[in-house]
């Protein structure tokens, strides 16, 4: 079967690989000269399964309030005209409660944590080099109410087995001592011995070309412009994709099945076909400074609770991303919120890194209310989705792809998730490939 996916990012990406392992002809449809040069370009490079709590949680709307106004506050939330954002608001807001949010975070804990075992078996496969580390992730806190007010999702998380340690500030320090510039300010923490860290745009380069060696085809600088149907009803399908290729024809390709895998951008392909997504652009930046002194640099993947950055090492680089801004699809960058993080990141180093030249960058995180992902099926019988991962695109990529292979290819994926438009633990039968028209 023939199957296209439309989004080169670590999601589409790793869903090609496992839909060509399965046995299935793929094409790859991206707007990019290459793969990874957008949302999957720059961002704080964890893996974080055990610190993956939704933004949507009973102590988010007090922080929302506070945080208005505020140019440099971890989460900005611009009112726009726009109808999704105001709808995507009053979800999240709904996602809020102490119950929604533990349904919420046992979604995300299962479709991670597949996630994480996933992603290990293709490095072991594959030997991709993509300055990953394994040393787990440290989450410290600097105030005493957030480290209080973080303890039941630790419970939970270990609950579901994931070994997420509260430890104290001396413990901290132990694990990571390149802190000791904060050492008094530092309250406790969380510590996860399993999680890791490495460069997704690395990776999602190296599985594109082990890909493309497999017999994947890339369909670079290539738009996907909409989705052409046929039928009514359960009869109803994609018979094609619209698009614009590198040299501005517009053509349609045509595939038995389609995968969408467009992030942000994913809501706006398919609400023409009556699929309402319920994902918005959340802004997110991050800095990468050249490492100095190697000695005063962080070694352990951290998260830093008060200011919602994420600091990973890579090689000789420290990547420190973070905040996140709801203002529609634009890409500008807000110097004010770039150099609120080079400020935070020379705090806590002051001595590791080359602070005068930092690398900005931003791109438009796919975020859900609830930070669950669409994955699975729509009412269109070869239409799939994998979209939605929010901040956790890195962490749920390649389990994400994996298991939407599966589905297409009529299997119970391993992994106990909601899945899209699927009675939970049922798959349905395969797609059956009908006749192409040229």
């Amino acid at each position: 079967m023939h199957v296209i996916v439309l989004g080169g990012g670590i999601i589409g990406t790793a869903s090609a690989w496992f839909l060509n392992k399965a046995g299935h002809q793929v094409t790859i449809v991206e707007r990019q000269p290459e793969v990874a040069l957008e949302t999957s370009f720059a961002n704080g490079g964890q893996i974080s399964v055990s610190h993956a709590e939704p933004w949507a949680n009973p102590a988010a709307p007090a922080k929302v309030l506070k945080w208005l106004g505020h140019e440099d506050a971890p989460l900005l939330y611009r009112f726009r005209p726009e109808w999704l954002q105001w709808k995507w608001g009053l979800a999240f807001l709904r996602n809020c409660t102490r119950a929604r949010t533990d349904y919420n975070i046992r979604q995300i804990v299962a479709i991670a944590e597949y996630s994480r075992q996933t992603l290990q078996a293709v490095r072991a496969e594959t030997g991709i080099e993509y300055d990953q580390l394994t040393r787990g992730i440290l989450h410290f806190y600097t105030d005493q109410r957030e480290f209080d007010e973080a303890q039941p999702a630790a419970a939970l998380m270990r609950e579901l087995g994931c070994p997420r340690e509260t430890i104290d500030a001396a413990r901290v320090l132990q694990i990571e001592p390149a802190l000791r510039s904060i050492a008094n300010k530092i309250v406790g923490g969380d510590y996860t011995a399993t999680d890791e860290s490495g460069d997704v745009h690395k990776f999602t380069l190296g599985l594109a070309r082990r890909a493309e060696q497999a017999g994947v085809k890339m369909q670079t600088n290539t738009t996907v412009t909409r989705l052409v149907t046929e039928g009514a009803g359960s009869a109803a399908r994609i018979t094609g994709v619209e698009v614009i290729d590198g040299e501005g024809r517009h053509r349609v390709l045509r595939a038995d099945a389609y995968v969408v895998a467009m992030g942000s951008f994913s809501t706006q392909l398919v609400k023409p076909l009556g699929i309402d997504l319920l994902i918005y652009p959340g802004k997110g930046y991050s800095a990468t400074y050249q490492v100095r002194n190697p000695d005063a640099a962080p070694t352990v993947s951290l998260t830093d609770d008060g200011h919602k950055l994420v600091l990973s090492r890579l090689g000789d680089r420290l990547r420190v991303a973070g905040t996140c801004e709801l203002n529609g699809y634009t890409r500008e960058l807000n110097m004010v919120r770039c150099e609120a993080i080079t400020r935070r990141t020379r705090e806590l180093f002051p001595d590791a890194c080359d602070y005068d030249n930092p690398v900005y960058w931003t791109g438009l995180r796919p975020l859900t209310p609830s930070n669950v992902p669409y994955i699975g099926r729509t009412k269109f019988g070869n239409l799939f989705l994998n979209a939605g991962h929010g901040t956790l695109g890195w962490t749920m990529g390649c389990g994400s792809g994996r298991a939407i292979a599966d589905i297409i290819s009529g299997r119970v994926p391993e992994v106990n998730f909601n899945f899209t438009g699927i009675p939970a633990r049922q798959v349905s039968k395969p797609v059956v490939a009908r006749p192409q028209r040229a």
